[in-house]
């Protein structure tokens, strides 16, 4: 296994986790704009302001994401992540250690 999968295995891991966390913690019907307003009114202010500039992203990209449950996108980045980690570990494995006599 090497390093890169290994880092990508415990992002992975912290990302499932703080999705399940905020999943069973958060109240019901929590959306990720919502949730950002809790956090930091002005940030979701920014981000509406710049994305207007660029009218399909903000119309097809962000203003969907920000009515999707709030833990949606971190179990979605943990998937993501295990997947790659996945990838990083299973290729070319190198020669054994172990000769045959």
């Amino acid at each position: 296994m090497t390093m890169a999968s290994r880092i990508l295995a415990v992002l992975a891991a912290a990302s499932l986790v703080a999705a399940f966390a905020l999943a069973a913690l958060a109240p019901d019907g929590l959306n990720l704009g919502q949730g950002i307003a809790l956090v930091d009114r002005d940030w979701l202010a920014w981000l509406n302001r710049n994305a207007e500039a660029s009218g399909w992203l903000w119309n097809w990209v962000e203003k969907p994401l920000l009515v999707r449950p709030v833990w949606l996108l971190p179990a979605a980045f943990g998937l993501v992540l295990g997947g790659a980690a996945l990838t990083f570990s299973s290729g070319p494995q190198g020669r054994s250690r172990r000769h045959r006599s």
